[in-house]
């Protein structure tokens, strides 16, 4: 098939729910001389969005999905899409696929648009959560037990129930909770006649749909060096150009803003991953340690050189599940020594609930943190920001008691009034509690779970190979560290590479590329685990590995027990590790004179 040339272009419409609104017109209405893109594909399920969705449905039960897919992205590229012959595949339906494909045939009718509308069903494995609790299943990072009210368990499942889809001529396919990587991957299988057996194809093609699955951080979003990236306002979404062979081209619509770049496409390569050498996904167990990133021209990148291992015999499932409540309240403070200030009111908030709890009988919080936005409180002992004069005092609790945490959204306006000089808010109307959602995640193989897809009121069973090698993790890189010597200056790390952060559960990943190849060894050598543990120590609990990827010269670092909990269990202003690589870039690394004078100049 590489012979005839043929080139499927995908366009990556969302990086989550919540995403712009322009992308999915912007994508369909065509690229360089009126080419347009075969595929729009929409990733919307987060962990995070998860627990959000599940907390919705328990509230209304025809929602559980993603409502921004059909009410907004959907609703304004629905004709455009069958004329043009572009075909949509997205994980909107999270939760509930076949509400969000009910929406969407209600839509379809309204806009006399006729629609062959494919649902991807058995990713819902809450029915096996009694059997599995019997059995004493305890949660894959934390040992801890099966809670005992689930709202709902979702296993990832993997490329080839679209793939199926597509072949029986769905012209949407809509699915529940899959690994992000498959709504591209899927549409690849399909059209070049990738199989379950050709493990380096889809490991490119997961690597394809890794790059376009957050959106715009793979045109520019994102991206170290953000002061070279224009026009953030009308920032392109990423389309790929794959190739049979599973190479392709990151690129994006003319005429937008934004930036394809080399080193921003490895920022996302190395987003969210673990170890790159057994990246595992349902389909195939990938490795990217070779992969080769290369500018071809303005806003054209080329990928290459994916490896595939056979998939493991097991699903990662996400179960979420009910802990009580939260709130939070923040209230501005002003003038000199506002960060004491603010931690004062934060603490004497938290004292006077405390007192009336106990006067009424309730229980202590399950958990309180305070934190001063602008006082670089998440730097720890690196914050430099001195005498702060302007910040926000934010104040968030854990309770089991909502009526608890209505006393806690009382106290917190009469600050205003009562404590420091300089309080004030922009709003001091009471935060309201909500639901604290959380997840567990454990395996389940594959044999238990049961996949079909419905189209137009047939069912077809999906038969997935069950998988049966074991998983051989990768060696961490160990290289020893460089030891101190004379003629060396201190500099940032920035000023030897890129980097990005992000999260998996309680463990945050940064990747770090070096700006030049020769630089790496430098940046190995002294950006050790044992070095990125020290730095981040008021933040990571658990231990710090560190990984090779030698084909773009770059390190992937995971840090365990990272997060507070990770995702909706953090009460940390950055519950994601997105500001992680931000901080690391600040970290002085001992560069010889001669390279310091190079970089300065």
């Amino acid at each position: 098939m590489q012979a005839n040339g043929k080139i499927v272009r995908i366009g990556g419409a969302s990086g989550f729910w919540g995403d712009s609104s322009v992308a999915a017109a912007q994508l369909v209405n065509g690229l360089a001389g009126g080419t347009r893109i075969d595929y729009l594909v929409f990733d919307y399920l987060a962990e995070l969005t998860m627990a959000i969705l599940a907390s919705s449905r328990s509230k209304k039960p025809e929602l559980g999905y993603a409502t921004d897919f059909v009410d907004v992205a959907m609703k304004s590229v629905l004709p455009e899409l069958g004329r043009h012959g572009i075909k949509v595949v997205s994980n909107a339906g999270g939760i509930n696929p076949r509400g969000c494909a009910d929406a969407l045939v209600r839509l379809a009718d309204e806009m006399g648009v006729p629609l062959k509308i494919a649902v991807v069903e058995g990713d819902d494995v809450s029915d096996r959560i009694p059997a599995l609790r019997d059995a004493g299943l305890k949660d894959m990072f934390t040992g801890q037990p099966l809670p005992e009210r689930i709202l709902s368990a979702n296993a990832y499942l993997g490329a080839l129930p679209v793939a199926q889809a597509l072949a029986a001529g769905a012209d949407v396919v809509i699915t529940g909770r899959c690994v992000d990587s498959a709504v591209t991957l899927g549409p690849l299988m399909h059209e070049f006649g990738w199989r379950a057996g050709d493990h380096d194809l889809l490991a490119a093609g997961s690597l394809a749909g890794h790059i376009i699955e957050c959106g715009c951080q793979a045109t520019g979003g994102l991206h170290t060096d953000w002061e070279n990236v224009p026009d953030w306002a009308n920032i392109g979404y990423p389309v790929i150009e794959c190739h049979a062979d599973g190479s392709f081209v990151v690129t994006k619509p003319d005429d937008t803003g934004g930036r394809v770049l080399a080193p921003a496409v490895a920022e996302q390569m190395l987003y969210e991953i673990g170890d790159p050498g057994a990246y595992v996904l349902p389909d195939v167990v990938c490795d990217f340690r070779e992969v080769r990133i290369e500018q071809q021209g303005e806003n054209r990148v080329r990928v290459a050189g994916a490896r595939g291992k056979p998939p493991t015999d097991s699903y990662k499932v996400s179960a979420t599940y009910m802990d009580g409540y939260r709130c939070a309240g923040t209230l501005v403070i002003i003038g000199i020594d506002a960060a004491a200030k603010a931690r004062r009111t934060g603490e004497a908030i938290l004292e006077r609930t405390r007192g009336i709890f106990k006067k009424l009988g309730l229980p202590d919080y399950s958990a309180s943190h305070i934190e001063i936005i602008g006082a670089e409180t998440s730097y720890g002992p690196h914050a430099r920001t001195g005498a702060s004069r302007e910040v926000m005092m934010r104040v968030a609790v854990n309770h089991i008691s909502k009526q608890a945490l209505e006393i806690f959204a009382r106290e917190i306006a009469p600050a205003g009034t009562s404590w420091s000089p300089g309080t004030t808010g922009p709003a001091l109307a009471r935060p309201s509690a909500s639901p604290l959602i959380k997840q567990f995640a454990f395996t389940l193989p594959k044999r238990e779970v049961n996949i079909s897809v419905a189209l137009g009121g047939e069912r077809m069973t999906v038969e997935v190979p069950p998988g049966n090698t074991p998983l051989v993790p990768t060696a961490p890189d160990t290289i020893d560290a460089l030891p101190s010597a004379d003629g060396t200056r201190q500099l940032p790390l920035v000023r030897l590479a890129w980097a990005r952060s992000g999260d998996k559960g309680n463990i945050s990943n940064i990747g770090v590329i070096a700006r030049k190849p020769e630089y790496l060894p430098l940046i190995q050598r002294q950006l050790t685990p044992q070095a990125v543990k020290q730095y981040f120590a008021h933040m990571v609990r658990g231990e710090v590995v560190r990984y090779a990827l030698p084909g773009i010269h770059a390190c992937n670092f995971l840090l365990h027990d990272a997060l507070d909990g990770g995702g909706t269990a953090s009460m940390r202003m950055d519950p994601l590790g997105k500001g992680m690589a931000q901080m690391l870039l600040d970290m002085p690394i001992a560069v010889p004179d001669a390279l310091a004078r190079e970089l300065e100049a």
